[in-house]
């Protein structure tokens, strides 16, 4: 059974040492918590029934507030639930999993039923209502996604505005001038849902900072949405040549579409998704994409919750940086001019 002293032995730091950052009873540098709790990963460890009993009476139960609301791509969702449920499981934790959309009331409601000792929280919007009663409740929570105003709070996400400026600056590299974003479906606009407005500011910003076109349009689920979204976008920019896709269900369909349309990828359109690796390897091409990682994010999410539990303090706003990997879908953009006959200069607009 690993111990302490192993954990202790594994990180490089005395005994003591681990049990302040497993107790939180006394502060404990940033760096030298990260490494403890990285080998408690890498070990294995798992606090005795003793060690448990310090942190008073609890349930040992997490509540996963992830309302499932139109738009939302359930697997992608999932894929952070599986993460958020086996950290837990690791310190000895359970989690509840709240899928209705019950807004501040249903914060409040469990905050007073006793099931739970913390929240993670996802579906994030820029002015979420939730924020406010988040930062009055006696249980600590921590957000997977963050408001325009995050102060008080404790959010973990994937630097989104990174991440769309590294799809344009890709694409740039390999010499296109005109650009797309083929976005969210557009109730998760209309929500202002974080993770999309910020994907939309970084695209937006790097095609103007680079002076290329760059177009926005949302695009719902259906094979005849997609048909009909990237039939009206090359009917009204012609140019372009590059498409950066924030919406994995429709990847598949828009290959297809594209197929049908007489456009090769890359020679004729080149991609670059946002979604997690193993849909983007299954592509015909393999899909180039900055990929989401749920796992990291939903560990870091239930470790800072931890902390917190314990006493400890952990950093408000932690961004993953974004990973791009290019593949077969993306290459050099040829050297004739635009379809349109003319460089169209940076202008950001809604298709």
């Amino acid at each position: 059974m690993v111990t302490i002293a192993d954990v202790a032995r594994h990180a490089g730091v005395a005994a003591s040492t681990v049990s302040y950052v497993l107790s939180g009873k006394r502060s404990i540098s940033p760096e030298t918590r990260e490494r403890v709790q990285r080998s408690v990963r890498a070990l294995g460890y798992r606090p005795n029934a003793s060690a448990r009993a310090l942190a008073g009476r609890r349930s040992n139960v997490i509540a996963l507030v992830m309302p499932l609301r139109t738009g939302m791509h359930v697997p992608v969702m999932m894929q952070f639930a599986s993460a958020v449920v086996t950290t837990a499981r690791r310190f000895d934790h359970d989690v509840l999993l709240l899928t209705a959309d019950e807004g501040p009331d249903g914060l409040e409601r469990v905050a007073q039923s006793a099931l739970v000792d913390a929240l993670v929280v996802m579906d994030v919007e820029l002015d979420d209502p939730r924020v406010p009663v988040l930062r009055e409740l006696p249980l600590p929570s921590v957000l997977i996604g963050y408001p325009a105003d995050a102060a008080g709070l404790t959010c973990v996400d994937l630097d989104f505005v990174a991440a769309g400026a590294h799809c344009v600056d890709h694409l740039i590299g390999l010499g296109h001038r005109a650009l797309a974003l083929l976005g969210t479906p557009s109730a998760v606009y209309e929500r202002q849902t974080g993770f999309a407005q910020r994907t939309l500011t970084g695209f937006a910003d790097a095609a103007e900072r680079q002076g290329v076109l760059g177009v926005e349009t949302p695009c719902e689920h259906t094979f005849e949405a997609v048909l009909g979204t990237v039939e009206r976008l090359l009917h009204d920019h012609p140019g372009i040549t590059g498409l950066v896709v924030q919406n994995e269900p429709i990847i598949g369909p828009l290959l297809d579409v594209l197929r049908r349309l007489g456009r090769r990828v890359p020679e004729d359109l080149s991609l670059v998704a946002i979604c997690a690796d193993d849909v983007a390897e299954r592509q015909v091409p393999r899909l180039s994409s900055v990929t989401i990682p749920a796992e990291r994010i939903g560990e870091q999410a239930v470790e800072s919750l931890i902390t917190k539990l314990a006493g400890g303090d952990v950093a408000e706003l932690t961004l993953m940086p974004p990973t791009l990997t290019a593949r077969g879908s993306s290459g050099r953009a040829d050297d004739r001019d635009p379809a349109t006959g003319h460089r169209e200069r940076s202008v950001h607009r809604r298709a």
